[in-house]
């Protein structure tokens, strides 16, 4: 018994502990079983939850969806605060959601409003069941306000996207899905990149930007910048096109842009500008409205288009950037050019070309003006900048100007052309020259390589020319500028207050005034009212024909050669080579000269009454002074006269004055006389013309002197070494050289002299010294 003592103890705590074990394992199961005690909520919260989600259908799909990790909903608000949300809002047609992701957010039932404080995401236009292509647009901001029921975001600080082919900033920006409108309300900055790898981005500054997807266009304003590459672009409102995410167009007010190349500036403006681009991203071109101006600054000088209208057409690129092609100015278009001074050359004259339309082409590396092309009526001025230069300007009804290297002018054409040149301000003490004029139905002109300068015009069709009392007419005329020389071919017509001159060819030079006529030449040179004399007496034109002619010392001195023949009312003469000097009153005649002049008698004279006589005289050589009225004939001269010829090595002829008064030719209303209407020597001439004619007064011959009087049944012949005819008494003085006369009826008779009067048939015989002697021969019938 003693022994079974601690045995039974040992069973009593086994059997102690295996009941409080069993107790602590059903007191644990109890515990469990038992439902929670709640936590106690802080103030003024309603609820709380985890993985909370909200929905909002629109039929049988969902019009908007929020997820949040955590959710608390405050006291009889309606409101929650919401951690880790995810807002999904939907289009109409289920096929597309914006995802706003924030870390916190209030949401108010009430009124379908979610307002995050902190940082949101928001995610654009994801498809619905679809993996989205990684070309979504991402905009991040703060304090951003959620309308659920319309899906319209906005927020006042700054946000930022960023999109594939873009990204920007701004400061305040709202998005409306169901109006598919982004704003961003100030201070945008964007950048353009576009879908092509070799395209320049575009970077757009505004004041405010309005994207609205469903007329993919963009506005912007109050002012916008523009920049891409070397082109920039400053404007006021502005609405950009979009067309599968190209941007098509830019159209802004009040826009001013340069193209700043490194070779090439150009600068445009206009009250309204638009800009449209390729596929490739590239400019097409620039289209600028109304007081649109373009400025382009080269090495080779500087060039300013203002006009109604612009188009700059770009070229397409070849690299990542456009080259401009052309440019069309429409409507009040004025090009002015200031071409820069050639080294070691002066600067050129500027040019202005203003026309409605005009057409400058480039040549293809875009920098240098390959053609301009007016479409109009225009006029192109050459302004001197230098006080030698004359002013020029010309007009037509339709320009075209061909451009070398460096914007150098080649050529010049026009059709229906008049031209006006202003000469430069002559030296003190010196007449002004007056303006030059031309006319012709076309026009070119050439310039020297390198330079700019005008080097030759030539104008075709119906030319005229007018400067001062000086005109000119061809059917066409050449200008050589450096020698300021006039060519005129084809009918070739001058006329001046001295008179007219017509040819084949006449080259005037346009500082002296002088002048050569070639081929088939006809002229008329008025009177000159200082001589009253001889062949060139007063009041009579010099009328002039010859295959060459030349004048020169201000038309005073006038050379006429190859079969010459010139005339003064009915006195002629005719020779190889005619010279007057109107200045020295000179006459000089070479080669085959004959001259004819017809008798003014003095009306007491032994034969005054009857038709007038003509003396003609033949001989090489013939020179005339007026001082003396002395007409000098050499080489062999044959003098001619009704019923009378005197042949002598030597002839002097005096002339006499003209008796007659006659008008001033430098008074106006004295017509100069085409040379087409004069009356060639020989016909009939009337009583004026007659009595302003020259006229023989007396005539000296000398050396193997033979003198001739014909009649039907009778000859008279008469030698000697030297004769003097007297026309108003009809008589001849032979001397020297044993002087001799002979009638074919009567016989010969010498003497020392001897007088014969043509008027009765005496002859007067004088003996010479005490051992002359008088002899006669009579023959007897």
């Amino acid at each position: 018994m003693r022994r079974s003592g601690p045995l039974i103890l040992i069973v009593i705590v086994g059997m102690l502990a295996f009941l409080g074990s069993s107790w602590l394992v059903r007191r644990n199961e109890q515990h469990k079983a038992a439902p929670h005690i709640p936590r106690v909520l802080p103030p003024g919260t309603e609820s709380t939850a985890e993985e909370w989600s909200w929905h909002q259908m629109n039929g049988t799909n969902p019009k908007a969806e929020i997820h949040a990790r955590d959710f608390r909903e405050l006291s009889s608000s309606g409101r929650f605060e919401l951690r880790q949300v995810e807002l999904d809002i939907y289009n109409k047609e289920y096929t597309e959601y914006n995802r706003v992701v924030s870390a916190s957010a209030d949401f108010d039932t009430s009124s379908n409003m979610m307002y995050s404080d902190g940082q949101v995401s928001i995610t654009l236009r994801i498809p619905v069941g679809k993996q989205p292509d990684n070309q979504l647009m991402v905009v991040t901001s703060s304090g951003v306000h959620f309308d659920i029921k319309s899906g319209r975001a906005w927020t006042d600080r700054p946000a930022a996207f960023k999109y594939p082919l873009g990204e920007g900033t701004a400061v305040g920006a709202s998005y409306d899905p169901q109006a598919g409108e982004l704003l961003l309300k100030s201070q945008a900055d964007m950048t353009w990149r576009g879908r092509n790898p070799d395209a320049l981005p575009m970077h757009i500054q505004a004041g405010q930007v309005t994207y609205k997807e469903k007329e993919s266009k963009v506005w912007l304003g109050p002012w916008t910048k523009f920049s891409r590459d070397t082109l920039s672009m400053v404007g006021g409102s502005t609405v950009v096109a979009i067309d599968k995410e190209h941007i098509r167009s830019v159209d802004a007010d009040q826009a001013t842009g340069v193209d700043n190349d490194p070779d090439r500036r150009l600068d445009y403006s206009a009250d309204h500008l638009t800009m449209n681009f390729d596929d490739k991203g590239q400019v097409a071109n620039i289209l600028g409205d109304r007081n649109a101006h373009l400025v382009s600054t080269t090495k080779a000088g500087r060039t300013v288009v203002s006009t109604d209208r612009i188009d700059l057409a770009f070229a397409d690129a070849t690299g990542k950037s456009s080259t401009l092609r052309s440019a069309v100015a429409t409507g009040h278009s004025v090009a002015d050019s200031h071409p820069a001074a050639a080294p070691g050359s002066n600067p050129p004259e500027e040019r202005v070309l203003k026309s409605d339309v005009i057409h400058v082409a480039m040549r293809p590396d875009g920098n240098e003006i390959d053609n301009v092309e007016t479409s109009s009526p225009g006029t192109l001025e050459f302004i001197p900048v230098r006080a030698d230069q004359p002013y020029r300007i010309m007009r037509g009804t339709q320009m075209w100007i061909r451009y070398g290297p460096s914007n150098q002018i080649e050529s010049f054409r026009s059709v229906n052309v008049t031209t006006r040149t202003d000469y430069p301000k002559p030296p003190a003490g010196r007449k002004p020259r007056a303006p030059a004029l031309t006319w012709s139905k076309e026009l070119t002109a050439a310039f020297a390589p390198n330079s700019s300068q005008l080097s030759r015009i030539e104008q075709t069709g119906a030319f005229r020319y007018e400067e001062g009392d000086r005109r000119a007419s061809a059917d066409k005329a050449v200008l050589e500028q450096q020698k300021n020389v006039i060519t005129l071919t084809g009918g070739a017509h001058v006329s001046d207050d001295t008179g007219t001159t017509t040819a084949k060819q006449i080259v005037i030079d346009q500082d002296s005034g002088d002048f050569v006529a070639d081929g088939s030449v006809n002229s008329s040179r008025n009177a000159d009212s200082k001589s009253d004399s001889g062949m060139l007496s007063a009041g009579e034109p010099v009328h002039a024909r010859a295959r060459h002619m030349s004048s020169t010392e201000d038309n005073t001195v006038i050379r006429y050669a190859g079969d010459a023949v010139a005339w003064q009312g009915a006195d002629r003469v005719q020779a190889d080579v005619i010279e007057i000097n109107r200045e020295d009153g000179s006459f000089v005649a070479h080669g085959h000269v004959i001259s004819q002049l017809v008798d003014k008698k003095k009306a007491n004279a032994p034969n005054a009454k009857g038709s007038p006589a003509f003396t003609i005289v033949r001989a090489p050589e013939l020179i005339y002074t007026d001082a003396n009225r002395l007409a000098y004939y050499s080489g062999g001269a044959v003098l001619e006269r009704p019923d009378m010829t005197v042949k002598s090595r030597e002839l002097r002829a005096f002339l006499r004055a003209s008796s007659s008064q006659t008008a001033d030719p430098h008074k106006e209303g004295v017509p100069v006389v085409p040379a087409a209407a004069v009356t060639p020597a020989g016909n009939a001439q009337s009583p004026a013309q007659q009595s302003q004619s020259s006229s023989l007064d007396h005539a000296f011959a000398d050396g193997q002197v033979e003198v001739v009087w014909t009649s039907a049944a009778r000859r008279r012949t008469g030698h000697a070494e030297h004769a003097e005819y007297y026309v108003d008494e009809g008589k001849v003085v032979m001397t020297g050289g044993e002087p001799e006369f002979t009638d074919s009826q009567k016989g010969s008779t010498h003497g020392r002299q001897l007088t014969w009067f043509e008027a009765n048939n005496r002859l007067i015989v004088n003996g010479g010294e005490a051992s002359e002697q008088a002899h006669s021969l009579i023959q007897r019938r």
